[in-house]
């Protein structure tokens, strides 16, 4: 018996020799020159283009996480490049490789939990006794609760703040940022730590007040911080310091074995 096929279907984007189609619109005649790079991921992800108060705030959200730093995806990516300074694509993913649970793909984690907490729709929840469930049920499995705390910025991750006003600017601060806040609260009440939400955390909420799914949240990380790696790359070949790090690592971490090392 013949198998059944699935017919295949994209409603993304579609080219001739003559047009570009985007989401049903023109490249070359509507889109450059008339939208933002994030803009265009919203179009992409979403299906239309943003209003302006969703524009604002989705641009904010991925400007965020383009950089912090000499981090661990920068690191890798540098690193990457040293040994193959020919392919520029593959330092950049190598750095994109380490976006997971403990940087930058945190906002999934923190949108998931949201979503599973306070299902789309829901009305008239008591979000203070679902915040107190949600991190007891994260202290009784033994688990981190994603969003919150951060090894750098105590007591307050600058960013949050921010990112949490410009959604109330926009109409975008509802339960799901209440929801996020109240977790915060009662994580640092129960631990007696101080666990600021970090900005993954402020991205995770907003990205729910936004309706995007959890599954594709942590690729708003990707796209931004791929730009921030390029330029790292690119000042890692101007002023190279990838070398450098290996060659310490090296040295500190075989110095109890080599003889006549320094301590």
């Amino acid at each position: 018996m013949p198998r059944k096929t699935k017919p295949i279907r994209s409603d993304i984007a579609w080219s001739t020799p003559d047009r570009i189609v985007v989401r049903g619109r023109s490249l070359p005649d509507e889109l450059l020159g008339n939208i933002s790079l994030g803009d265009l991921a919203w179009l992409l992800l979403v299906g239309r283009m943003p209003t302006p108060q969703e524009s604002t705030v989705f641009n904010a959200v991925a400007v965020t996480l383009v950089e912090h730093g000499i981090t661990p995806s920068a690191l890798a990516a540098r690193l990457t490049y040293a040994g193959a300074p020919e392919s520029l694509q593959a330092a950049v993913a190598a750095g994109l490789c380490g976006l997971g649970s403990v940087f930058v793909g945190s906002t999934e984690g923190t949108a998931k939990m949201l979503y599973e907490a306070l299902p789309p729709g829901t009305k008239g929840a008591d979000l203070e006794k679902i915040a107190c469930d949600v991190v007891a049920g994260y202290r009784a499995r033994g688990q981190i609760v994603p969003g919150l705390g951060h090894p750098l910025h105590k007591p307050v991750d600058p960013r949050a703040p921010r990112l949490f006003a410009i959604a109330a600017e926009n109409g975008f601060s509802r339960d799901y940022v209440k929801l996020e806040q109240l977790i915060c609260a009662e994580a640092e009440r129960s631990t007696g730590k101080m666990l600021p939400v970090n900005a993954t955390g402020a991205i995770g909420a907003i990205c729910c007040e936004l309706g995007l799914p959890w599954q594709i949240v942590r690729g708003v990380g990707v796209f931004a911080r791929a730009i921030g790696l390029v330029g790292h790359i690119l000042e890692e070949s101007n002023n190279p310091m990838a070398v450098e790090i290996w060659q310490r690592v090296e040295d500190e971490a075989t110095a109890h074995v080599r003889p006549g090392a320094r301590d």
